[in-house]
């Protein structure tokens, strides 16, 4: 399961990587065609805001698989490590309920933007699809940090580590 999580949180990475990539191409092409023919992309702004807010969402799983998001262990640097290790997996716990309420409001937000039909403003985009894009890698990096708790715990024998 392990391996298998880690393949899609790479997937999840790439594809990231890619959609602001093309994000940051259009941008430069916006601002040299503003800047040359004072022509920009039109709706570059709108289509930005999407596009980065689904390229932050799929590069959340590999994020949470490089336990990479920001640690605070001013406090808990000096414990033993049994008890860092379910501190961490409490915050693994934590990360994954708030991960999954958000892929579920994103998806129930997807389909109340879709029914009301709504649109951005320059292009008229219907919007649904960036709620719904934001769905996977929110539940992605939900189940990886399940899948570390877990581990954490596993890691962390309640009789303690002898110190």
């Amino acid at each position: 399961m392990s391996q298998l999580l880690r393949r899609l949180a790479v997937a999840c990475a790439w594809l990231g990587a890619l959609v602001a990539m093309l994000c940051a191409m259009m941008v430069v092409w916006s601002v040299v065609a503003r800047a040359l023919w004072s022509k920009p992309v039109p709706g570059d702004v709108e289509i930005t805001q999407m596009l980065i807010a689904v390229a932050i969402s799929l590069g959340l799983p590999w994020c949470q698989w490089r336990r990479a998001n920001i640690i605070v262990d001013f406090f808990t640097k000096h414990l033993r490590p049994a008890l860092s290790r379910r501190l961490d997996a409490a915050g693994c716990l934590l990360l994954a309920v708030m991960g999954l309420l958000l892929a579920w409001r994103s998806g129930a937000g997807a389909l109340a933007v879709q029914a009301a039909g709504e649109t951005s403003m320059v292009l008229a985009l219907p919007m649904w699809w960036a709620y719904a894009a934001l769905v996977p890698g929110l539940s992605l990096a939900s189940l990886i940090a399940l899948q570390q708790a877990w581990d954490d715990l596993l890691l962390a024998p309640l009789a303690g580590d002898g110190r």
